[in-house]
């Protein structure tokens, strides 16, 4: 399916609006050795391969790499900034299927793309829960970070229209 971020508002999605093979791309981030060196203090991991340039150049990456779980965080974050879901999320019910599939480096250009892949209705008659594959891409295009994400969203009231 085509990704057309320009003609459908992509703020506040109700679980009605919600279109099953839909996609949506988020803006670029630039990953920065500062960053790498912040999650690691704000997580409490420094693991050299994140923290040490030196102990990095005997790695089959050469320099240090981001946190696997910095990347999915961030792809949480990324998708924020949309506000996709600012006043309509209820809560995330969790992340599947995680899997780091590349290094992400400093100076890396990274975006997220947003497939909405399923949705059923919730025993609650006012949410509805939507599933996402969600993928973390590098400038050079290739997936850094893939994962499922399953999120619960408000209904519309009857009387409300629609997005």
């Amino acid at each position: 399916m085509a990704k057309d971020n320009e003609k459908k508002s992509w703020i506040d999605l109700y679980y009605e609006d919600v279109v099953v093979g839909e996609e949506v791309e988020t803006s670029a981030h630039t990953m920065t050795y500062a960053d790498i060196l912040t999650f690691a203090d704000v997580t409490r991991d420094h693991h050299p391969l994140h923290t040490d340039p030196e102990f990095c150049k005997s790695t089959p990456f050469g320099r240090p790499i981001a946190h696997g779980l910095y990347g999915l965080a961030l792809m949480e974050g990324l998708k924020s900034e949309m506000r996709l879901y600012e006043h309509t999320s209820v809560a995330s019910l969790g992340w599947d299927k995680v899997r780091f599939l590349k290094p992400i480096f400093a100076d890396d250009s990274i975006h997220v793309l947003v497939r909405f892949t399923d949705k059923r209705e919730s025993r609650k008659p006012d949410r509805g829960v939507v599933t996402e594959m969600v993928e973390l891409i590098n400038q050079r295009g290739e997936v850094v970070t893939e994962a499922q994400h399953v999120t619960l969203l408000l209904r519309r009231r009857e009387d409300a229209p629609p997005a």
